[in-house]
């Protein structure tokens, strides 16, 4: 790069991570401008690098009162119907040439970092390029040609980066550029070849050609990434063997179960059981995802799945990301199963098991015997949290590993039991893979990202049991304190019905800026200024909501005198929530002030009422999980969402979103389409910023499935791509070690 560009060039394109001449053609552009088409100034985000193409208004320079530097330059542009001020500063003679060049009317090309300054947005730091002062060659193509704008720095605007793509283009041929799609997929697809694409991508002559670019340029993306992944898939089945388990008949603990059960499945329960039951009873490892709205009957699916295992000799774990949520599983596993959950017992049915309880909190004495029970190969089913990654966790016949809440484990952690092997071949003392179940109620973007690119394969149950009531979506704005007062007088009215009444605060106190120590995925929570949310000057100047201060002021309210509160964080020992959940179900203190640690699994039936205070700091995931720990039982419920969010910004749309839908799958497309899919193969985990270049999940899937079609006829063909180099070698460039280890586990 050094050569090609010069040092200086290549030192500044270096700090982006663009080392080589392919890494930076493949820094696309964000978009393409006409000459003399003005930037919409409205679309520009507070904090944001932004190159845009205005017109001059005004322009003056003046020296500053001993500061330094000694002067500066004010200006003001405008796209037709907006203005903007431009801020520079440095030497007197240095800004006053730069004023005479930014004479009004003058179209310039300008670069820096968005501000507000007194309520108007500020360019600050600018870097410009007068179009008016082009050479007549350089004019003569902005005037016919498309202008790429690209993602760029304050050290390197997008213009520079414009010029250092042009002269790496103008040293290279089509021979020099690797062609990794198949000459079938070309004709097939009617793509340009990879030169070509480079070509106009970076300069095209019209705008039909960079489409024509970026078209082949998201399909080459999608076919490297689905053939990395069939790939990977046949090399695991070919690596990989798991234990058959039997699908049971009549005279089995699941049948035990099914005629126990005081209601039917639902079709989708039945469906999907039927898929489950089969991919057990092979020796190919299940790698399934289940996805399921909040409520929709996921947990008992994953029990019949696990009765499976046990009734036939082996063992289940279920891996939950929360203390809290492990042992609401244990005790929903233990209310489903009845006597056919205390094996060995006098109340124990005829065939029975047990539902062990495993979690950093487990007493000494209580775990050794756990652990001596399991390394002996009990048949049972092993509820825990993060404690079962533990090596000293041994679990020799561990046939199926059930992960709920899948997106709230790192890869390592959610991949760590299957890594350590399941079930021992007798008799060639092999270790066989468990069998995986995913389970999500929340199909976020990093989920939806998964499904549609991962090697999992995937069920959904799409209704919901009976007897679910509907749930009453309504958003409050803070400054409306009549509302706000309205919200506890109804909750006392829900408490004098015999329901129960969630408040949910971002804060655990007031002073405190950290996550609750519970919450294992701070991504999943979307804040104001990832969002794009602007809040009032009133909410700006409020703190946040804090447990401990919500706590406080609800037990001093007037409309709830005489009713209990209760308060629920992370930061609590395991007998102490236990104490809290157990009284807040048994309706002694009816109102519980708690984090984000009731967000998933915590059922409790009378819970009629989510207050979510300042609910625009969470996701639109976390919202609809927390707006499902009501309308459990036969009781209509109400989802509260207190907000100061300024009405328009994005953060409100999430918000508005979030309260006109109630279908987590719709919702889940909405939160997509709010803030795309980010990261696909995991580099949140990884450090990195994003594996997508072109390709979008919300706008190309019909694009994804057909790449996925021709990665595997391609790899049905020429499995070790011996006669795909160039094919190869893309999936080595794209995928680094990290990401090809996350493909590998998914």
């Amino acid at each position: 790069m050094d050569r090609l560009l010069g040092k200086a060039t290549a030192a500044q394109l270096a700090k982006q991570g663009l080392n080589t001449p392919r890494a930076l053609l493949r820094l696309y552009p964000r978009r393409y401008d006409m000459w003399g088409d003005l930037t919409d100034l409205r679309t520009l985000k507070d904090g944001e690098q932004a190159t845009i193409q205005a017109q001059v208004v005004r322009a003056a320079s003046r020296r500053t009162r001993g500061g330094r530097p000694p002067a500066l330059l004010e200006a003001t542009v405008t796209d037709g119907s907006s203005n903007m001020d431009l801020v520079m500063f440095g030497n007197p003679g240095q800004m006053r040439q730069r004023a005479e060049k930014l004479a009004p009317g003058t179209t310039v090309l300008l670069h820096g970092r968005v501000g507000l300054h007194h309520g108007r947005k500020q360019l600050a730091g600018s870097r410009f390029q007068v179009l008016d002062e082009l050479d007549d060659a350089e004019r003569e193509a902005l005037l016919a040609r498309p202008m790429p704008i690209y993602p760029a720095t304050e050290s390197m605007p997008s213009w520079m980066v414009s010029r250092a793509v042009r002269t790496i283009l103008e040293q290279i041929g089509p021979e020099d550029v690797p062609e990794p799609l198949p000459e079938q997929v070309l004709a097939a697809e009617g793509l340009i070849d990879a030169y070509t694409a480079y070509k106009w991508v970076h300069a095209p002559e019209e705008a039909a050609q960079w489409r024509a670019a970026r078209r082949r340029l998201r399909h080459e993306e999608a076919l490297v990434l689905q053939t990395a992944l069939v790939q990977r898939r046949l090399q695991h089945a070919a690596e990989h063997t798991s234990v058959a388990w039997p699908v049971p008949g009549s005279d089995s603990l699941l049948a035990d179960l099914d005629a126990a059960l005081p209601y039917s499945l639902t079709a989708g329960q039945t469906r999907v059981g039927a898929q489950i039951a089969d991919a057990l009873d092979s020796t190919a490892p299940m790698q399934l995802l289940l996805q399921g709205d909040v409520g929709s009957g996921k947990t008992l699916v994953a029990l019949r799945a696990m009765l499976q295992v046990v009734g036939a000799g082996g063992q289940a774990a279920l891996l939950a990301p929360t203390e809290i949520l492990a042992a609401q599983h244990r005790a929903s596993l233990e209310a489903l199963l009845g006597p056919l959950a205390r094996a060995g017992m006098l109340d124990g049915g005829q065939r029975a098991t047990r539902v062990r309880l495993l979690t950093g909190s487990t007493p000494p004495a209580q775990r050794r015997q756990l652990l001596a029970d399991l390394a002996g190969g009990e048949p049972s089913i092993l509820v825990g949290t993060h404690a079962l990654l533990s090596q000293t966790v041994q679990i020799p016949r561990l046939g199926l590993i059930v992960v709920d809440e899948q997106h709230r484990f790192g890869v390592a952690q959610r991949d760590a039991l299957r890594e350590r092997g399941g079930v021992t071949d007798p008799t060639t003392l092999a270790q066989r893979t468990p069998h995986l179940l995913v389970m999500t109620a929340t199909p976020i973007p990093r989920t939806i990202a998964m499904t549609v690119f991962g090697d999992l394969d995937t069920a959904v149950l799409d209704e919901l049991p009976a007897g679910r009531s509907p749930i009453t979506t309504r958003l409050v704005p803070w400054e409306r304190e009549s509302w706000v007062e309205r919200i506890w007088r109804r909750a006392a009215e829900e408490v004098a019905a015999g329901g129960r009444v969630y408040v949910v605060c971002p804060r655990i106190d007031a002073n405190d800026a950290g996550a609750d120590p519970e919450e294992p995925d701070p991504q999943a929570t979307a804040l104001l200024d990832e969002a794009g949310g602007l809040p009032s000057e009133e909410a700006a100047a409020r703190p946040l909501a804090a447990v401990v201060d919500w706590a406080q002021r609800l037990a001093d309210e007037p409309a709830l005198a005489g009713v209990g509160i209760g308060a629920l964080t992370g930061r609590m020992t395991a007998a102490e929530k236990d104490a809290v959940m157990a009284d807040f179900a048994s309706g002694r203190t009816p109102v519980l002030v708690s984090t984000t640690v009731v967000e998933v699994g915590v059922d409790v039936p009378e819970a009629s009422m989510m207050v979510i205070l300042d609910a625009d700091r969470f996701g639109l995931s976390q919202l609809h999980q927390l707006r499902g720990r009501v309308g459990r039982g036969e009781r209509e419920s109400v989802c509260v969402a207190v907000t100061g969010v300024q009405v328009g910004s994005p953060a409100y749309h999430r918000l508005k979103a979030f309260g006109d839908i109630t279908d987590g799958f719709r919702l889940a497309e909405a939160d997509l389409e709010l803030r795309s899919e980010g990261n696909v193969l995991g580099a949140a985990q990884s450090g990195r910023r994003s594996d997508l270049d072109l390709l979008r999940v919300s706008r190309d899937g019909a694009l994804i499935a057909r790449a996925r079609a021709q990665a595997e006829a391609v790899i049905a063909a020429d499995p070790t791509l011996a006669e795909h180099r160039d094919l190869a070698a893309a999936i080595a460039d794209r995928l680094d070690e990290e990401a090809g280890a996350y493909l590998e586990r998914s």
